[in-house]
């Protein structure tokens, strides 16, 4: 039972005008109205929405790389502005980090150092000084970069491939059906390790210049030529560990550096891996050609680009493939230019919509713009071939970006779907302006194939791979990123969108739909904790997580009475900070537990209170604090700070979801305004 402060009855959505509220109660519709006005400012002129999802300066590091590998000069105001990023983006110590707010890492400092003196630096300027300070005081130096790190030195000539575990390409030409071949990875996973194992089957090595044997004397403490790099073959940085490799994985690296002493020496290796580099080289090909030449993701579409390049410099992909890495390109005054961590045009769009259409608060020219786009986006073809390359079918989704690139994802197809379906309810669109049923029906078959046995939803394909691919993780950065799993977040996503659609058409696809809400919903109950949250995946943490279960168990049919409710209710009351806001700490991620942030954050009061609406109601006095809250902290302008980060991906990557401030606090206040009349924040 929810306790008594927290009791409430779920009220009916009031008629479509904002409701006549009591004087004290104006600044809610003031704030609702301004936040509406500012998130209109920001729509696009194709109907869509789009905040930069900001990572780290890794990847414009690599770009800089591919840039020099190709050969192909960066013009002086373009360097300007990169090493403007860079500048804005380095922490105090002189290194950088993995993303906004984590401590220096030895992976990042170092290719942002490279990248730099490739862009003009000199090694005495004070950025490129204070970075070589900071990396030669780390206990493995330069030595113990990660992995992936290793790879990058290797390809600039910077580090010995002897130093580096192996990645043979000759995985890729093992039997289908094996359980470590590459196909049952993660798709991120194993797109990037497809690029790095050809390239390093191939030993590339990109030309710098004179500038190498620099790089060299500076990045390390010894001569370079001095270096037994074979032996520091295991080393990684403190810094920048995340998930240690297991015995069974070292063990699978000595083995293949053992094999890859013998493919120079043995003719029959020799042609095995000439087949191998073969069939990544084709399978490259496809991946670049069915993602219209931007890849899966900014990494894939450099390292795709750089293997093209090695295998021949007048490959008529690779113009093409160098178009397709500008498209993932941020540039502004206050930042520079940078590359975004990915696009997340149709994820934006969707939420934008579905903020608006779920109160009084009206937008109706917003929502048939953003329609249109959503419209747009979804992916209405297959793609030929995609079976022989294990891509799973396509159609009927939605990508997390515009659609360009080809790879749509189940909750970003869900969103969409919902916030479609939303429009239809709301009656702004004339019958021949609606998108037809039968493309619903395909969003909906899409939505279902990425159910997992276990009744949760994956992203881009159903789980494949076995358990123990975990334990061969070789990333040291990342954890969870070997197999696709069952997220709680995208379990969610599609439940909403499929009750949703059970709602519009309760006789079409019923069987499948119903089984699929039941089995999501129980996986869902099965992964509450004792304490009434969820953990995420996708977001930060435990309270973007708990506002999706909520959601979708109440889109299903539970009620605020339901024991899952009371106890995320309570939960949530419990966590509600002495100003009357919610903040949750990233470091939470790293290892699963909840930390508090020091300060309330506007968004994650948001997911807060949107939770709790559907859990507990408008009345609740956690809802009536965190309402006045957000009235309180909104700027002139209708926006919020845009705080702390509040995304993530496997485990240690921080992400910041720039719009989210824009729509996520329209959408609670809204939420509020929609369910309550004579509330009065307090």
């Amino acid at each position: 039972m929810l306790p008594e402060s927290l009791t409430t009855d779920r009220t009916e959505n009031p008629a479509r005008p904002l409701p006549s509220l009591p004087a004290s109660e104006i600044k809610v519709n003031d704030c609702l109205g301004k936040s509406l006005a500012h998130l209109q400012s920001l729509q696009r002129a194709d109907g869509s929405f789009e905040g930069e999802v900001v990572w780290c300066p890794m990847i414009l590091a690599q770009y800089v790389l591919l840039r020099s590998f190709l050969r192909r000069p960066i013009a002086e105001p373009e360097r300007d502005r990169m090493v403007h990023h860079f500048q804005r983006t380095r922490r105090p110590d002189g290194g950088w980090g993995l993303h906004a707010e984590s401590s220096s890492y030895v992976f990042v400092t170092t290719l942002a150092y490279v990248a730099l003196r490739l862009l003009g630096l000199s090694p005495d300027a004070p950025m490129a000084a204070g970075a070589r300070v900071w990396l030669h005081a780390q206990p493995t130096g330069v030595l113990g970069i990660p992995s992936w790190g290793k790879f990058w030195l290797a390809m600039a000539g910077l580090y010995d491939y002897a130093g580096m575990n192996p990645c043979p390409p000759e995985l890729f030409l093992l039997p289908s059906r094996s359980p470590v071949h590459p196909n049952q990875l993660y798709c991120h996973t194993r797109y990037i390790y497809l690029a790095i194992s050809c390239l390093y089957g191939m030993r590339f090595r990109g030309e710098l210049g004179p500038i190498t044997a620099e790089l060299r004397r500076e990045l390390y403490a010894e001569p370079y030529e001095a270096i037994d790099f074979a032996a520091h073959r295991h080393d990684v940085a403190p810094s920048d560990l995340y998930v240690a490799p297991t015995r069974m994985l070292r063990v699978a690296w000595n083995v293949m550096a053992a094999y890859e002493r013998w493919v120079p020496r043995l003719a029959l290796l020799r042609a095995l891996r000439r087949r191998a580099l073969g069939r990544c080289l084709d399978r490259i090909r496809f991946e670049q050609e069915a993602s219209n030449f931007q890849g899966l993701s900014p990494v894939n579409g450099i390292l795709n680009t750089i293997a093209l390049s090695a295998n021949d410099a007048h490959d008529p992909m690779l113009a093409p493939s160098i178009a397709g890495v500008e498209s993932w390109r941020w540039d502004d005054g206050d930042e520079g230019i940078r590359f975004a961590g990915a696009r997340s045009t149709s994820w934006d769009t969707a939420f934008a919509v579905l903020a608006v259409r779920d109160g009084p608060v009206g937008g109706e020219p917003l929502v048939r713009h953003a329609y249109t786009f959503l419209d747009g986006a979804q992916e209405m073809g297959e793609l030929p071939g995609g079976a022989r390359e294990a891509r799973d079918g396509i159609r009927g989704g939605w990508c997390f970006s515009d659609g360009r690139h080809r790879w749509p994802v189940s909750d970003c197809a869900a969103e969409a779907l919902s916030a479609l379906l939303a429009a239809h309810d709301a009656g702004l669109l004339e019958a021949a302006q609606r998108i037809p049923a039968e493309r619903l029906d395909a969003a909906v078959r899409f939505i279902l194939d990425r159910q997992n046995d276990d009744g949760g939803f994956a992203t881009y394909e159903r789980r494949r791979g076995p358990a123990f691919l975990q334990r061969l993780n070789p990333s040291e950065m990342f954890g969870d990123c070997m197999t696709e799993l069952s997220y709680v977040e995208c379990t969610a996503s599609a439940v909403i969108a499929l009750c949703r659609y059970r709602e519009h058409y309760p006789d079409r696809q019923r069987e499948r739909v119903n089984e699929a809400i039941a089995a999501g919903c129980n996986i869902l109950r099965a992964r509450q904790r004792a304490d009434g949250s969820w953990a995420g995946f996708w977001g930060i943490n435990f309270t973007y997580a708990t506002w999706f279960a909520v959601a979708a168990l109440r889109a299903s049919g539970a009620t605020p009475k339901d024991p899952a409710l009371a106890s995320a209710a309570e939960w949530l009351a419990s966590k509600q900070k002495p100003d009357g806001g919610w903040g949750e700490h990233y470091t939470g991620c790293l290892d699963a537990t909840y930390v508090e942030h020091p300060q309330s954050q506007p968004v994650m009061t948001s997911w807060a209170l949107l939770a709790l609406l559907d859990a507990a109601g408008p009345r609740a006095q956690a809802v009536q604090r965190g309402i006045a809250w957000l009235c309180r902290t909104q700027r002139a302008d209708g926006s919020w700070p845009e705080g702390t980060v509040n995304g993530v991906f496997f485990g240690s990557a921080m992400l910041s979801y720039r719009l989210y401030p824009a729509y996520f606090p329209l959408w609670a206040l809204n939420r509020y305004c929609a369910l309550v009349s004579d509330a009065r924040p307090t």
